[in-house]
C-alpha cells in the first residue's frame, strides 16, 4: 500500500517535533551535540523543534498521514544571500531555545551553513525522520520520491547533509552524490553533503 502523504500544518508542529526527537535520539550528530543521554532526552526535542518552526514558516513538511514519517524541505534560490535585518539567526535560536550553555547547538548549524551550496537553486532536505518502530520499511524513500520526481520535471537540483554513514547509500540510490567536502564537527562525526542533479 502506498504511503499517504499530506502537508503538515501548525497543528502538527508538536507531533512532527516529537517524531524527529525519537528518530534522532541515537543519531551521531545529536549524540555529539548532546553527549549525555539523559540531558539529550530532556532538550533534544526543543532543539529539533526549531527546525520544525522554521520549515513551517518558510518551507514545507511532507508528513505521512499515519504520523510515521516526516520530511522537512526548503526551496533555496541561487546566489549568495545577505541576511535581512528581520531574518532569524537559526543556529543562535537553536542554542537559545534548547540549551543556552551548549555551544555545540550553534556550532553544528554554523558549519552546515558554511558549506551549503549557493551556485544553483535547489530543494534542501533539512531532515527526514521515520518512526524507529517503522525504520527499514522504505517509508523514507516513499516520502522523498515525489519531491525528487518534481525536481526532475522542473529541472531543479536537490541537496542534503547525511548525518550518518549508513544513510549515505540510501541517498545514493535516489541519485544523490557526495560533494567531496564533509562537514567536520570538532572532535566529532562528519556530516556528508550530498547533491542531486535533476534527471532528464
Amino acid at each position: 500500500m502506498a504511503l499517504e502523504i499530506r502537508q503538515a500544518g501548525p497543528e502538527d508542529r508538536d507531533a512532527v517535533a516529537g517524531l524527529l526527537d525519537e528518530a534522532f535520539q541515537d543519531d551521531p550528530v545529536s549524540s555529539w551535540v548532546f553527549p549525555d543521554p539523559e540531558h539529550r532526552r530532556a532538550v533534544h526535542g526543543k532543539f529539533l523543534g526549531v527546525f520544525v518552526d522554521v520549515t513551517l514558516a518558510e518551507g514545507r513538511i511532507d508528513y505521512a498521514a499515519d504520523g510515521s514519517a516526516a520530511a522537512l524541505w526548503m526551496r533555496v534560490p541561487a546566489g549568495e544571500h545577505e541576511p535581512a535585518a528581520d531574518d532569524v539567526d537559526v543556529p543562535a535560536l537553536m542554542r537559545a531555545t534548547a540549551d543556552p550553555d551548549n555551544e555545540r547547538c550553534e556550532t553544528v548549524g554554523r558549519l552546515m551553513d558554511e558549506l551549503h551550496p549557493t551556485h544553483e537553486e535547489h530543494e534542501y532536505l533539512l531532515m527526514i525522520a521515520v518512526d524507529p518502530a517503522r525504520q527499514g520499511e522504505g517509508l523514507g524513500t516513499e516520502l522523498i520520491r515525489p519531491v525528487l520526481e518534481r525536481c526532475d520535471r522542473e529541472g531543479v537540483a536537490a541537496y542534503l547533509e547525511a548525518s550518518s554513514a549508513r544513510s549515505v547509500p540510501l541517498y545514493e540510490r535516489l541519485g544523490f552524490e557526495a560533494t567531496g567536502t564533509p562537514v567536520q564537527l570538532p572532535d566529532g562525526p562528519q556530516m556528508v553533503p550530498m547533491w542531486r542533479k535533476p534527471r532528464g
